[in-house]
């Protein structure tokens, strides 16, 4: 089963309990779901009525638990955890992946000085370790992690869940990169209809060209086979001629022996 697919059906799953409980009992619902191994979208629960009703009220912390791990980071968490109950291991560890996510939104080379201040490690080895057991194992980025550059560069990583506000310029960014795709798309066709111009005038130069080598030929061969004939013609004229020379050429007579 792909994440895509696994992804669906624990929200699907999380969002039905959710909807079945109320106050307090969120409370039990929301740290599972923060703490499952697979699941890294939160904005359907967060959309759950039930879950929404808990603003304002002692509960909701719940909520805020929620949008910590919606849209937050370990720093986040660290900055306001006199607000937020106690982490348990395993949403420590989830917070550190999505937290990876997030730098991974901007950034496709993310040093390791960075990740281990943003992760709290202590040393690259653990650094590299988490990488790759807690997040290309599971699926939710790829890369290559440079030692000798010490650096992470990161070829894929999957998708959080949007920020308030981030919707809006998603879509001014895609609608830019749609307009530089369609200017793109019609400086390709003149070039592709300016070549075909020229490959047609290319065409037809090369044809003019043969025509007239053809020409050519036919023009010398003409001359060739007239000047065979007119050669053919002279050479019958002139034996004639020659032999009307020697015959009116008077004879010599020999003078008779004293």
């Amino acid at each position: 089963m792909d994440i895509e697919q696994k992804q669906a059906e624990l929200i699907d799953h999380f969002v039905k309990q959710a909807s079945a409980a109320k106050g307090s009992e969120l409370g039990s619902v929301v740290v599972e779901a923060t703490s499952h191994p697979s699941l890294y979208a939160f904005s359907e629960i967060l959309a759950v009525t039930n879950v929404v009703e808990l603003e304002g009220t002692e509960h909701s912390v719940y909520l805020d638990v929620l949008r910590l791990f919606a849209h937050g980071t370990w720093s986040d968490y660290k900055s306001s955890a006199g607000g937020l109950p106690q982490l348990i291991p395993d949403q420590i560890l989830k917070l550190k992946q999505l937290t990876v996510l997030t730098l991974a939104e901007t950034n496709k080379v993310l040093p390791y000085d960075l990740l281990m201040q943003e992760l709290d490690v202590r040393n690259v080895r653990e650094l590299e370790d988490f990488l790759i057991n807690e997040c290309m194992y599971a699926g939710i980025v790829r890369g290559k992690l440079d030692q000798l550059r010490r650096c992470f560069e990161v070829q894929f990583a999957a998708g959080r869940d949007l920020r308030p506000g981030q919707l809006g310029s998603m879509i001014q960014t895609l609608s830019s990169w749609l307009t530089t795709s369609e200017n793109l798309l019609v400086s390709i066709q003149e070039k592709i209809k300016w070549a075909d111009t020229m490959s047609e005038m290319d065409k037809k130069h090369k044809k003019d060209v043969e025509d007239k080598v053809e020409e050519v030929k036919k023009s010398l061969f003409k001359a060739d086979v007239d000047f065979r004939g007119h050669e053919e013609v002279s050479s019958e004229f002139g034996g004639v001629m020659d032999y009307e020379e020697d015959r009116s050429r008077p004879k010599r007579r020999r003078q008779p022996l004293s």
